[in-house]
């Protein structure tokens, strides 16, 4: 959306919310036309869809749309209805929240059509195997035989739904589609026997005539000529120039194929020729055609295989605690063969959609793992010369789902205000109330009573019960004005969208007891149980669907298109004024945009707002390095923005009026061409996207014309990303990965670059850390990974001595290296006495306050062992030859690491550590050994044992707290 703001003068906004004037009718009816004028036919208000009909084919529905919105965030592009199933597709996946997307507008629409883009959105973007597939291509078949037997040519729509149809996708955990299931709504079965001048009846039974071929009509007795069937010509126009009656009847059998289907499956056929025929049935009450009749009603029964059906038509039955029969004359037995016709035909169709549901039923259903998207497509408010019973049904539905769209829409602004945080005072009144509380119940009473129940005794209780109610009148309770455009027969009611008339005749009719059936399909699949459906039963049912409809809509997660059609005559690029401010009220789309403009016109998350509109503040631009908030929050005080202009939430922006993002937007434009944006810079960027793209497709020949930019721009982008993130010292490992044409360069580059921070870390140190740096590459060689406490001598420093007092004896020896305290063993009885031992460059010397105890020349020493726990202690070998040393030392220190680096760097003994797993043998003298066990522990300890060892419980070892930075350092040096 963002992408097109500046374009309003031309074009309107994207988004209704982004009117200045978002009160007037006349400015939102403007910006609709203005979008119509320019084949923009989708518009938003907020996450609303508002789709205006063509009524011509439009380029925006291909392969590449559809990649275009897939994943995408919602307002990132254009309004279309592919974003709107994207967006409840997604929330599906993410929130695993059921979803429902209400698709609403007049015959004409494109309600039907809009459905049909989201079915197909979702099998060409959906995951798919070889099962899913299967339920794709049914979910997409369901759509021509639905609409063979549910759609008709009216005055308004060549393809006009005359049922209400809500469809559940059910989606596994991968996001596949698994399967669905179809609830139909108060099929207009009143058009089977009667049409409108300029209409047609159900468009399945022009098919069969025109399509079918010649073998199954001659089985079925039908004539390929329309007009020999009285139901069929109501209307006067049989054939249509804009159908093709041949080619749909094609399309419907191979959808019965592909949705499961059989040979023994075609009863429905049946009973369109059937019906076709069944206007013929009334004439038996006339003598002179009695013959032929007789032989129409043989060819009717054959069909339907069942008995008594005259008796059916021509006598008046009746259950009470008997069967009564009366006979009928013209007019009744016309009405008592019109009511079966009608009955036929919607428990046909009823069958049909549990067919059609069987075969999509997902095969795991039991554990209902699975996720829904719902698509209501059903029908809007309608007002017609002469409303009948259905069009209140249907008017009445419309009236429940404005009230649901207006309360669920109220609670999801609310819902997002109160999520980030924002308090908005919202005054809103939902007037919204149930007009028809009572006339269903009316009904049913009217037809149950004894006595001569009609159409007028039942106008008479609704005056008598309703009649003070200010959303209703007759022509009885009318001022004189109203009476002269009422008839006696009707009664009006305030809507909504305006005021309505009904006309109460045909409301009630007779109940029909059809005999039972002999043909084993009626009886399984229940087409005829006992009765008729009485319009009492007819009102009740529907009052109770339309009630489950509402609580399965609640449920969801809701999405909503708003259809509207720009015109009466279907004509491409008509913009009738009228007709549509009559839809935008009706619609209550104006209310919709007062429940998103109470509080904020525009809101977007922190990352897309600061990404287009960074370029317009220094803090901000090229790159914002810090929090969202804080980079948006610099932003809109660099703009100026007053506090009453916006909010912000927690992960939002919040901007009040339109004309503070108008004027950001116009800010923007004044940068992009200061920073050299132009239109021909952009056409330029244009070709190299194209050349990018085709590169990226050929990235894996060798370098040619087509490939070429593309490499070099992967060289360029991986050179300026390394010079951005080159390590920042030699123990810093991190370094881009290179593409695959650059992997041998990189190599090569890494090594420079660290022999670069080498050589330059080298010449800062000085000759005291040079000296540290060595000893410590030496512990890092001898205790790495071998002695439990090395990590911790890791970050401490070695020191010249760890003496506080300065002997007199130290002094005297010039050559002195190192001094520390330690602990020495007597070779018996292992008692301990506190020494210090003195390294020199000749010898180490052991020494007891100011007296010299013993001196162990360098050349004696055979060796050193020390445990691999985290003990202090460590034994010097001494040569057997030496006379002057009575046998090894056993000594301790507190920095034994230390301390043993120093001795075999004075001693050049590097070699010569041993680091040993339990014990230790040493020399006592004499011939004689002595052995040193080491055990972990939980303290420290130092005893002789029973065994006359010297036992050594070492600490458990501890954890590295610290990284080996100085054997990092030695590998990179």
């Amino acid at each position: 959306m963002e992408s097109a703001l500046t374009a309003r003068d031309r074009v309107g906004v994207q988004d209704f919310v982004l009117l200045e004037n978002f009160t007037s009718e006349a400015a939102f009816i403007e910006n609709l036309r203005k979008r119509f004028k320019e084949n923009l036919i989708y518009t938003y208000i907020g996450s609303v869809l508002v789709s205006v009909n063509p009524y011509k084919d439009l380029e925006i529905y291909t392969k590449n749309h559809m990649e275009r919105y897939r994943g995408v965030n919602f307002y990132e592009v254009s309004p279309h209805i592919y974003a709107v199933a994207d967006n409840s597709y997604r929330s599906m996946r993410t929130e695993r929240k059921d979803q429902c997307i209400l698709i609403s507008g007049e015959s004409g629409a494109g309600k039907t059509e809009a459905s049909k883009k989201i079915l197909q959105y979702y099998a060409f973007t959906c995951p798919a195997s070889e099962q899913v597939q299967t339920i794709k291509d049914r979910l997409l078949q369901s759509n021509p035989v639905l609409e063979a037997f549910g759609n008709a040519k009216t005055l308004r729509n060549d393809n006009s739904s005359r049922f209400g149809k809500y469809m559940d996708i059910q989606f596994d955990f991968k996001g596949a589609p698994v399967g669905g299931h179809i609830i139909n709504y108060l099929l207009e079965k009143s058009r089977v026997v009667h049409q409108n001048h300029g209409e047609r009846n159900f468009h399945i039974f022009y098919q069969l005539i025109e399509g079918g071929e010649e073998d199954l009509l001659r089985a079925l007795g039908l004539e390929r000529n329309p007009q020999q069937y009285q139901y069929l010509v109501k209307g006067n126009c049989p054939k249509v120039s804009s159908i093709n009656d041949r080619s749909d009847w094609k399309m419907v059998r191979k959808a019965l194929t592909v949705i499961g289907f059989n040979e023994d499956e075609a009863f429905p056929v049946c009973v369109m020729s059937g019906l076709v025929q069944c206007n013929y049935i009334v004439t038996c009450l006339t003598v002179a055609a009695e013959l032929r009749v007789t032989l129409l009603l043989s060819v009717f029964a054959c069909l339907y295989l069942v008995s008594l059906l005259t008796v059916c038509v021509c006598v008046f039955v009746f259950v009470c605690l008997h069967q009564l029969m009366s006979p009928l004359n013209l007019e009744q037995a016309s009405s008592a063969r019109d009511a079966l016709s009608k009955a036929v035909y919607g428990r046909t169709f009823t069958w049909l959609v549990n067919k059609i549901n069987a075969s999509l039923t997902y095969t795991d259903d039991s554990h209902k793992n699975y996720s829904v998207i719902g698509l209501l497509d059903i029908y809007g408010f309608e007002v017609f010369q002469h409303n009948s019973f259905e069009q209140f049904c249907i008017n009445y539905c419309n009236e429940k789902l404005q009230q649901l769209f207006i309360e669920l829409t109220l609670k999801s602004e609310q819902e997002e205000y109160e999520a980030e945080g924002i308090t908005v005072r919202h005054h809103f009144l939902l007037s919204l109330s149930e007009k028809f509380k009572g006339i269903i119940s009316i009904l049913d009473e009217e037809c149950l009573r004894p006595g001569d129940a009609s159409d007028l005794t039942f106008l008479e209780k609704l005056e008598d019960t309703v009649g003070g109610h200010a959303h209703f009148v007759t022509h009885k309770l009318a001022d004189a004005k109203t009476r002269k455009v009422m008839g006696r027969d009707e009664f009006r009611l305030l809507h909504y969208a305006g005021e309505v008339n009904y006309n109460v005749n045909g409301v009630s009719s007779f109940p029909i007891l059809f005999p039972s059936s002999l043909h084993p399909f009626l009886t399984s699949f229940s087409l005829f149980s006992v009765c008729l459906c009485l319009p009492l039963q007819a009102a009740t049912q529907f009052k109770a669907s339309l009630a489950k409809l509402m609580e399965i809509l609640m449920s969801k997660e809701p999405s909503y298109i708003r259809c509207i059609k720009p015109n009466d005559s279907k004509q491409a690029g008509r913009f009738d004024e009228v007709l549509i401010r009559h839809q935008v009220k009706y619609l209550g789309l104006m209310e919709n945009l007062r429940v998103r403009r109470a509080g904020f016109a525009y809101r977007r998350r922190y990352e897309v707002f600061l990404q287009r509109y960074k370029s317009l503040c220094p803090d901000t631009w090229p790159n914002w390095q810090g929090k969202l908030a804080d980079g948006v929050a610099t932003l809109v005080k660099h703009l100026g923005y007053k506090p009453e202009e916006y909010k912000l939430g927690r992960s939002k922006i919040f901007i009040r009026f339109p004309k503070t993002l108008f004027a950001t937007e116009e800010a923007l434009e004044t940068r992009k061409h200061s920073l050299g944006e132009t239109t021909k810079l952009q056409a330029g960027w244009r070709g190299y996207s194209q050349k990018f793209i085709k590169g990226f497709i050929y990235r894996h020949r060798e370098r040619c014309p087509e490939n070429e930019y593309f490499l070099d721009y992967v060289r360029y982008s991986f050179l300026m990303k390394l010079h951005r993130n080159l390590p920042k010292n030699v123990l810093d490992k991190s370094w881009p990965t290179p593409p695959a044409a650059l992997a041998e360069a990189s190599e090569h580059l890494r090594k420079l670059c660290m022999q670069n921070m080498v050589w330059s870390y080298c010449k800062k140190i000085s000759p005291e850390w040079k000296h540290q740096m060595e000893q410590k590459m030496i512990a890092s060689e001898l205790f790495k990974d071998k002695k439990d406490n090395y990590p911790q001598s890791v970050p401490k420093l070695f020191v010249s001595t760890r003496l506080s007092t300065t002997f007199f004896l130290l002094q005297q020896m010039s050559c002195e290296t190192c001094t520390v305290p330690v602990t020495k063993y007597d070779r018996k009885g292992y008692k301990a006495r506190p020494r210090q031992l003195l390294l020199t460059a000749n010898s180490a010397v052991i020494i007891e306050e100011t007296k010299l105890k013993q001196r162990i020349d360098y050349g004696a020493l055979k060796g050193i062992s020390v445990s691999s726990l985290s003990d202090g202690l460590f034994v010097l070998h001494v040569s057997s030859d030496d006379n002057k040393q009575k046998g090894d030392v056993v000594l301790q220190s507190d920095h034994v690491i230390e301390t043993l680096t120093k001795i075999a760097i004075c001693s050049d003994k590097i070699n010569s550590i041993n680091i040993n797993q339990g014990s230790i043998t040493f020399t006592v003298g004499q011939g004689k050994e002595g052995i040193i066990d080491f055990t972990p522990g939980s303290e420290l300890l130092v005893a002789k044992a029973k065994n006359g060892h010297l036992s050594v419980v070492s600490l458990l070892n501890l954890p590295h707290s610290q990284s080996d930075g100085f054997s990092k350092l030695k590998a990179e040096m």
